[in-house]
């Protein structure tokens, strides 16, 4: 039996009112949302904390080592003839009674030019005020140097610098300010043997008094015309030790190692007398 027709007609004949579909929506609305919301007030902590932006960090580049960096021995027994270039004249130190100079080649650079010749298969200076000369090669923080020295006045005053710029030279009349470790061999008239850090006058440096009459060979004077067998090590990255014929001079341990770029060259310096080098032999460490 199908639905009563009065009842269909009455449906059919109802009219709807708009407002009153809007306002149980929104009833329906709050009654939804506040069954959502947790009992007593809201505050900012309740969505919890607020994201943060994360910025990844790039990986550190490494330094790379430099181009020249000495990864082999190193020999250099100054016997060669070229090039020849004219003397500058003695403004800039004598070169020699002919004329003319065989420079110390590519792998050295001189601080001045003209000061620093070979002769005889040896690399020479005179007059240079501390203007020296250096290895082009950089060295690692741990090597063994090597070599020969002789000085032509009994003055002595054999002078060399380690791990130091590669460039730097006197600018006053004291040398105060070296960048490197410097040995001197018959230093200040013969008068002393000499371990130094930056400052050569410093009143940090080690010494040895010079005596002539002492049984110790570490206590005698350098003989001019004598040729001397110099090495010099760093094997732990802060221990400097100095041998000059195998008598080891001294042993020291810096607390602030000279190392690294601006620390990284090795050179031969001079004051005044004529001194010469020769067989230059460098290691590097690990």
């Amino acid at each position: 039996m199908g639905p009563s027709r009065q009842g269909t007609a009455a449906n059919e004949g109802a009219v709807v009112d708009p407002t009153a579909k809007m306002r149980l929506g929104w009833t329906w609305g709050v009654l939804l949302a506040a069954g959502c919301v947790p009992a007593g007030n809201s505050t900012p902590q309740d969505a919890g904390p607020a994201p943060k932006a994360t910025v990844a960090s790039p990986p550190p580049v490494p330094t790379p080592p430099p181009a020249d960096l000495l990864r082999t021995a190193f020999d250099d027994d100054f016997e060669r003839t070229t090039p020849i270039v004219t003397a500058p004249g003695p403004s800039a130190g004598e070169a020699s009674a002919t004329g003319s100079m065989v420079e110390p080649g590519p792998n050295w650079i001189v601080t001045t030019p003209g000061v620093w010749r070979i002769e005889g298969g040896r690399l020479c200076g005179e007059h240079a005020r501390n203007h020296g000369v250096w290895l082009k090669r950089t060295l690692p923080t741990n090597a063994v140097i090597e070599f020969d020295a002789v000085s032509q006045s009994p003055d002595g005053d054999l002078k060399a610098e380690y791990w130091g710029d590669g460039r730097s030279f006197a600018t006053a009349l004291s040398y105060t300010n070296a960048t490197s470790y410097l040995t001197i061999f018959g230093g200040w008239h013969n008068k002393f043997h000499v371990l130094a850090r930056i400052n050569e006058h410093g009143n940090d440096r080690k010494e040895i008094t010079v005596d002539p009459n002492s049984d110790d060979p570490r206590d005698k004077p350098a003989v001019a015309g004598q040729l001397y067998h110099f090495k010099v090590e760093r094997s732990d990255g802060k221990t400097i030790k100095w041998w000059v014929d195998g008598n080891e001079m001294f042993s020291w341990t810096d607390p602030a190692p000279l190392a690294g770029a601006g620390h990284d060259h090795f050179g031969f310096n001079d004051w005044d007398v004529k001194l010469c080098f020769d067989n230059v032999h460098v290691v590097p460490l690990p």
